[in-house]
């Protein structure tokens, strides 16, 4: 695995906002599977075919998916 490392005389603090990223959403939704709990992705991609596709596969399989945002 790649790695940054970055030295600096000033601790550093705030916040970031990170953009959602496909790949990493659709193995959490994946992972929803292992639990019995409601699970809640903030800043996932939602008008991606993927995470659609992942969504219908999820309902088939049992699973509520309410997707809430720009579709």
């Amino acid at each position: 695995m790649d790695k940054i490392r970055i030295r600096g005389g000033k601790a550093l603090n705030g916040e970031i906002a990170i953009s959602g990223a496909k790949n990493a959403a659709l193995k959490l939704m994946s992972a929803a599977l292992l639990t019995g709990e409601s699970l809640y992705l903030e800043n996932a991609p939602n008008a991606l075919r993927d995470i659609a596709s992942q969504s219908d596969l999820l309902e088939y399989l049992g699973c509520a998916v309410k997707r809430e945002g720009r579709l």
